[in-house]
């Protein structure tokens, strides 16, 4: 049976899935592949021992730590919609300084081969697409904006409120996180306390499988294929052409033919299977003639922060309405960026036992009734000897050592002694390590050099016609950010170029 597409997108997820979604109506046959299935509507999704005890939706698979040699867990999702079916729905633009270079006390943040300005209206229509809440004007930060926010932002719960006028008398700016939630008016959020990090069971988070892949699927031109993994691109004799992919279905092998193949499998995968795809033309792997690919990969500087006050509990069910950007250039003490802090979805006792095992339950039960938690975000710096490689048998390895520490605890001190003076006398952190890496970017990073770059502005391979890559593989720096909103919204740009529009903003 012959496979052959106009398109064939590898990776459901928000690459992928805006991509498919933009190019509903161009007419082109396009197949999608998504490698997990739909993530099933069931109660674990909102069942903290399921969800993070057990695992039951995060990958089972094992990446190797190259420094130690040890396998761990990676936080990958593969479903429809890829990890956007837990994330935490927080959609902000990038600043526009971030598209710039940036001095940090670490080193050096390279500029971007694009400008905000000419991403700007993409991120509008990004917006859009996802629903997006929030109140411009308040983020000290803010890039500029052409249009307001499609929604309101979400309201405040007392606790949260209150925290807020404790910041501002602080002298602080707290602002409104952007937040992807159906609160419209007949929308089906109900604010509940099992957002962030978990499914939803009622389809009212922004994520790529509602959003865009359903809608795109609506149209006769568009294919979905779930459960079938990518093996490897196949390229003609020169090597400037992606001819097909090499997929594994069903227990069975098949190759699927195409004009344009676009990868969208996530940082770590996109890599791994451009390197997997290493032919006679591309000896180091597809598209590498730069020796960039893999390399400069990134994943944020995290810590989480739980601020607690013994004397009161805090009944808030959603808690992920607030966040911090006074800090994101540096202040007077320290003239270096140090990045975000945006509150976490409110902590619940389960999650805290999977975190800290070992602690009786009812003191972990107190503590997270008492609780404020927050999300603690800096940039991490791209290196180019943080990279991923393949082992002799095909293992996924990591190799990452973090960097630009110092702006981080000069951020997580600020952290602290805000939520002191707010009321909260016991501060915990938790610094997270190479396992959490949903913000994974940076190892095909677009530029116009295509000696120090893998992909162009429109992220098409330099060393192939026909080949793009369109998730945050593309990344040059990874800011302090959430990154899925400019994934998107880049993903729009390419899609208008593939079908010869330009967007004036």
């Amino acid at each position: 049976m012959t496979h052959h597409y106009d398109f064939i997108i590898i990776g459901s997820g928000m690459g992928g899935g805006t991509i498919a979604y933009a190019l509903r109506e161009s007419g082109a046959r396009i197949l999608l592949l998504e490698r997990g299935d739909y993530l099933p509507q069931e109660a674990q999704n909102w069942q903290v021992e399921a969800v993070f005890a057990q695992n039951r939706y995060k990958s089972a698979e094992q990446w190797i730590d190259a420094s130690s040699g040890a396998g761990f867990k990676p936080g990958v999702h593969y479903f429809v919609g890829g990890n956007t079916k837990v994330y935490g729905a927080c959609l902000p633009r990038f600043r526009s300084e971030d598209f710039e270079a940036l001095e940090h006390e670490g080193g050096t943040s390279p500029a971007w081969c694009i400008s905000y300005e000419e991403l700007q209206p993409y991120y509008a229509l990004a917006e859009q697409l996802f629903f997006v809440h929030g109140n411009a004007g308040e983020d000290p930060c803010e890039p500029r904006r052409a249009s307001p926010y499609p929604f309101p932002a979400l309201p405040h719960e007392p606790t949260v409120a209150a925290l807020c006028d404790k910041l501002r008398d602080q002298g602080l700016y707290p602002y409104s996180l952007p937040m992807a939630v159906d609160w419209r008016e007949g929308g089906r959020c109900i604010r509940c306390m099992t957002c962030d990090g978990f499914p939803c069971k009622l389809h009212a988070k922004g994520d790529a499988e509602r959003c865009l892949v359903i809608p795109a699927l609506q149209h006769g031109t568009i294919d979905l294929w779930t459960k079938t993994r990518a093996l490897r691109i196949v390229t003609n004799d020169g090597g400037r052409r992606a001819t097909a992919v090499e997929v594994e279905r069903g227990g069975e092998k098949l190759t699927l033919h195409a004009e344009r193949i676009v990868v969208a499998c996530g940082a770590v995968n996109s890599a791994a299977l451009l390197l997997r795809s290493a032919n006679s033309a591309h000896p180091r792997g597809l598209a590498n003639s730069s020796d960039m690919l893999g390399r400069n990969y990134m994943m944020h500087n995290n810590t989480a922060l739980t601020a607690i006050d013994p004397r009161k509990t805090n009944p808030t069910v959603f808690q992920k309405t607030v966040a911090i950007n006074d800090y994101y250039f540096g202040d007077d003490d320290f003239p270096f960026p140090m990045g975000n802090i945006q509150a976490l979805g409110k902590l619940q006792a389960g999650m805290l036992s999977a975190a800290v095992p070992g602690l009786p339950k009812a003191l972990l039960r107190g503590l997270a009734r008492r609780s404020i938690d927050c999300w603690v975000m800096s940039e991490d710096l791209p290196d180019p000897n943080n990279r991923i490689t393949l082992g002799q048998n095909g293992e996924l390895r990591v190799h990452w050592q973090p960097n630009n520490r110092a702006a981080h605890r000069q951020l997580l001190r600020r952290a602290a002694r805000m939520m002191r003076a707010a009321g909260y006398p016991l501060v915990f952190t938790q610094t997270l390590g190479i396992e959490t890496n949903s913000h994974q970017c940076g190892t095909a990073r677009f530029g116009d050099d295509p000696t120090d770059s893998v992909l162009d502005p429109f992220c098409k391979a330099h060393d192939l016609d026909n080949l793009y890559v369109v998730d945050s593989s593309f990344f040059p720096s990874s800011t302090a950010m959430n990154p899925a909103l400019t994934i998107c919204a880049q993903a729009l740009r390419v899609a208008d170029h593939l079908q010869g529009v330009e967007l004036l903003a």
